[in-house]
């Protein structure tokens, strides 16, 4: 008895979720970093705020986070966010937004930033390169 009624909980929870669901939709983009406010040098160990300041092209642009790729000593690093499809969006441009992260300058060398300024005309991706040297 107590399967037949395990088996019928299972089948009921199955068939109350619905695949289409009508919530709303995002595509998800990333935006070039207008500014960055960098030090000019690290000191190893230490941990440093580094400023974005980014545009959204729409009021209907969510903030999703900083696209932060890291491959050695070399940062990439771009504005992540959120469009809901369903939205009917103004044309205003919204002001101009800054956000922050912190780093830790955990490697001797120098660290390379690439901060994504956008798209060139044949749509390729433009980095602005910033190398930052760790100091004893």
């Amino acid at each position: 008895m107590k399967k037949i009624v395990l088996f019928l909980i299972v089948i009921t929870s199955f068939l109350s979720c619905s695949l289409d669901d009508d919530g709303p939709t995002y595509t998800y983009e990333v935006l070039p970093v207008d500014s960055y406010v960098v030090p000019t040098s690290f000191t190893l160990g230490q941990t440093y705020a580094i400023k974005l300041k980014y545009q959204k092209p729409t009021a209907c642009h969510i903030y999703q986070g900083i696209y932060y790729e890291k491959n050695l000593n070399t940062r990439t690093i771009a504005i992540q966010t959120a469009v809901q499809n369903d939205q009917a969006c103004t044309k205003e441009i919204p002001p101009i937004s800054e956000v922050s992260f912190n780093f830790i300058a955990s490697n001797t060398g120098s660290y390379i930033f690439k901060f994504y300024k956008g798209e060139d005309a044949a749509g390729q991706d433009i980095f602005e390169e910033v190398e930052i040297p760790v100091v004893p």
